[in-house]
């Protein structure tokens, strides 16, 4: 079989590790310029998705927090890429604290809709005092559990109230003015929601299964060697997966929030299928709005002007 053995020799062009944290990939086993390759290059998920999302943002005039929420998810993915690529303290900083702040966006988009300008600007004030108060704790204790936690406890928050915004907010509007089609859209809104929590989840899984059996993990990769070793790499999985569960949160509250604004007749979720794409928020086109008598997005468009 096609083998390729790891580097023999150690050394790193970044120096030692300096991070509070070093993961079971092991170090500058790949190239000398990388001290977590796999790790590393499995970041490019955020880099793309978070192009994606902020493409359609500006191309479709989604909402500014929007737009930096996806920018904060694709400064999450280089931040991760520079931490693996040196294990030097300063990057990991740089890809854990851009988490919090990008859950604090998400903070803002969900409990500033449709809200006054006061009460918006006081939304965004407790959010900015949160992640700051985050990151003075977390740069004094520098403990990453505490870290871990607070980005998980706000994430649950953030997320749970966006399921109650849909359950008892959009449900009862959309039954009302759209009888034809709303159970179709609440249940591809569920199917986003379940999938972006199961990604993330299950991503969650590996990345403890990672750090449980990392001696045996790291044993059979030295036994199978390149390239095949690299589906052993746990931590890497951890970012695919929750790359996607990210990314599939963003995108299910832009939707939420294009259906509570009663745009769900101009706007689509497009995903056409849960296992081979993503799902993006784009407007609907002369041939869908056909079919349920709607306006398509050129024609409201053309309408406006």
């Amino acid at each position: 079989m096609f083998q390729l053995p790891y580097r023999e020799e150690r050394d790193g062009f970044w120096g030692a590790h300096t991070s509070t944290i070093n993961w079971c990939e092991e170090d500058y086993n790949i190239t000398h310029y990388c001290a977590e390759f796999v790790n590393t290059l499995t970041n490019l998920m955020f880099l793309y998705l978070g192009f994606v999302g902020i493409r359609n943002c500006l191309k479709y005039s989604e909402p500014p927090i929007f737009i930096l929420a996806y920018v904060g998810y694709t400064v999450v993915g280089i931040g991760s890429m520079a931490f693996h690529a040196t294990l030097k303290y300063e990057m990991q900083l740089a890809d854990e604290l851009p988490m919090i702040y990008t859950v604090c966006i998400m903070g803002v988009a969900t409990f500033s809709y449709k809200r006054s300008r006061l009460f918006s600007a006081g939304v965004a004030a407790l959010f900015i005092f949160i992640g700051w108060a985050i990151t003075a704790y977390y740069l004094n204790s520098k403990d990453p559990v505490f870290h871990q936690v607070a980005y998980a406890l706000m994430t649950c928050w953030i997320v749970y109230t966006g399921i109650y915004d849909m359950q008892y907010r959009l449900r009862p509007a959309l039954e009302k003015r759209n009888p034809a089609d709303y159970q179709r859209i609440m249940k591809q809104m569920w199917q986003c929601a379940f999938a972006g929590q199961g990604l993330f989840l299950f991503g969650f899984f590996i990345w403890n299964m990672d750090n449980i059996f990392c001696h045996s993990l790291k044993a059979a990769r030295n036994r199978i060697l390149l390239p095949w070793a690299i589906v052993l790499e746990g931590h890497g999985w951890w970012h695919i997966f929750t790359g996607l569960g990210g990314y599939y949160f963003i995108t299910w509250r832009l939707w939420l929030h294009r259906c509570l604004d009663g745009d769900e007749k101009q706007f689509r979720l497009q995903w056409p299928s849960i296992f081979t794409s993503v799902p993006q928020v784009v407007p609907r086109s002369a041939r869908d709005a056909s079919s349920n008598g709607a306006p398509s997005y050129a024609e409201v468009t053309k309408k406006a002007q």
